[in-house]
């Protein structure tokens, strides 16, 4: 999926100050368009009707959402400089302007910015267009490299940046009908059919806002929907598709449909494109994960002690791209100790991932996987008691239904591994049962 560039202008033709009719349709099919193209980056133009009184919120959203964008200022539209104002205010770079030369003088507030001008012919329609399209493509190409673009980032110190929204706590930040949340929830309890028949209540997905999508999106994760997930990955706006909230969540989607090798495929593309992250390393260590524990099924020991090192990496990064996320640095040293002899590095990596689980609950609301890290931290320590006290309150705390069974997984692996080396812990067999059992439909109202 190519990087998306959202054009900012006017739609039509508009006179201009000198008496042209800017024909900017003109512009955009033989300037911008051929010009983000061959920057490697897909254009996308609001809808025309989107631009008539009130700007829609799926503009916003797409305006916000796509990784760059052009802005076309000539004429001083008033739609496009409200909507550049906003760009500037939420995204620090990846925003290239452009504007025809000679057609008045562009606003004060503007004026400093770094902007490519364009040649217009006496018809309103380029008259450079090689030229002027070849630097349009050099600034987005140079764009790419650039920290920071936006005047606000650039002169309000401290300004935030905003970040991706942890997945599990989408639905608690984002803000849509109220009416809508409710019936996702109970749609949730209710398992895939319900959540199957809310998706034909709400229609078409394409121009549906973006937080009524996610919570969709996530709720056919709850119930274990994994076909319908990828499906509806596919219906998404293209900005909201390649948002890494999505893609991360799609890789997750294909691997549980035993489509692994596209969600590799997925999530390397993610770590290329938009760097390192402890939420798509660690689950491609799923990836790597799941297929090392085919490999052994199947009795090919070579190929699963490769798929082992190539799991054991993965996490190791993700937990390397950002130390206070303790998921993937405790499946890194669950791994570890399932190694045929156990990987040394789990005595270093123990008290960091301790350490960092503990961090994270005591600054915050603990959730289910800070209690299933310590779960899994006092089993392989081999402390009955504390394994005990805390899978009380990981079975409190959980709220989909997969994620006691992923946790009960990964105890019946130690359990495994540890009874071939002739260490039996039947409270551990125990354990896993408490989580195997646990009631699939956990979700409280309103998540």
């Amino acid at each position: 999926m190519l990087p998306l560039c959202f054009v900012l202008m006017p739609f039509g033709k508009k006179p201009a100050g000198d008496g042209r009719l800017v024909d900017f349709d003109s512009i955009y099919e033989l300037l911008i368009k051929p010009a983000v193209v061959a920057a490697g980056l897909e254009p996308l133009r609001a809808d025309e009707e989107m631009t008539g009184g009130v700007i829609h919120k799926p503009m916003f959203e797409r305006l916000i959402l796509c990784e760059y964008a052009v802005a076309d200022l000539t004429t001083a539209n008033a739609n496009v400089f409200y909507e550049l104002g906003l760009r500037h205010a939420v995204r620090p770079a990846s925003t290239v302007l452009l504007f025809a030369q000679g057609i008045g003088q562009l606003p004060f507030d503007v004026a400093p910015l770094r902007a490519i001008p364009y040649q217009l012919g006496s018809d309103g329609k380029p008259a450079m267009n090689d030229t002027d399209r070849d630097r349009l493509t050099t600034r987005l190409h140079e764009a790419r490299e650039v920290k920071t673009d936006s005047p606000v980032f650039q002169l309000v110190e401290g300004f935030p940046d905003i970040q991706r929204l942890k997945t599990d706590v989408f639905r608690e930040r984002v803000e849509y009908s109220s009416t809508l949340r409710q019936k996702l929830a109970q749609a949730r309890k209710q398992g895939v059919e319900a959540v199957r028949a809310l998706e034909r209540e709400i229609g078409p997905i394409h121009d549906v806002e973006a937080g009524v999508v996610v919570d969709l999106f996530l709720s056919y994760r709850a119930v274990k929907g994994w076909g319908d997930m990828i499906a509806l990955g596919q219906e998404m706006s293209a900005p909201l598709a390649a948002t890494v909230l999505v893609q991360e969540q799609l890789g997750l989607a294909l691997n549980r449909a035993n489509r692994g090798e596209e969600a590799e495929r997925i999530l390397l593309a993610l770590i290329e494109s938009r760097g390192p992250s402890s939420e798509t390393f660690g689950i491609l260590g799923r990836v790597y994960k799941d297929r090392w524990e085919a490999a052994l099924k199947a009795g090919e020991k070579v190929l699963a002690r490769g798929l082992l090192e190539k799991a054991i990496g993965a996490y190791l990064k993700g937990f390397e791209a950002d130390w206070r996320d303790a998921y993937p640095g405790i499946n890194a040293v669950t791994l570890m100790e399932l190694k045929e002899p156990p990987d040394s590095r789990r005595d270093q990596l123990i008290p960091v991932v301790s350490y960092a689980v503990e961090r994270r609950m005591a600054s915050g609301k603990p959730d289910y996987w800070d209690y299933a890290t310590l779960l899994e931290l006092a089993v392989l320590a081999k402390d009955q008691n504390k394994a005990e006290l805390v899978l009380a309150n990981a079975l409190a705390a959980v709220r989909e239904s997969w994620e006691p069974e992923t946790t009960a997984r990964n105890l019946r692996l130690i359990r495994e591994t540890r009874e071939r080396r002739k260490e039996p812990f039947q409270w551990l067999k125990e354990i896993e049962e408490e989580l195997e059992c646990y009631p699939k439909t956990v979700m409280r109202d309103g998540e």
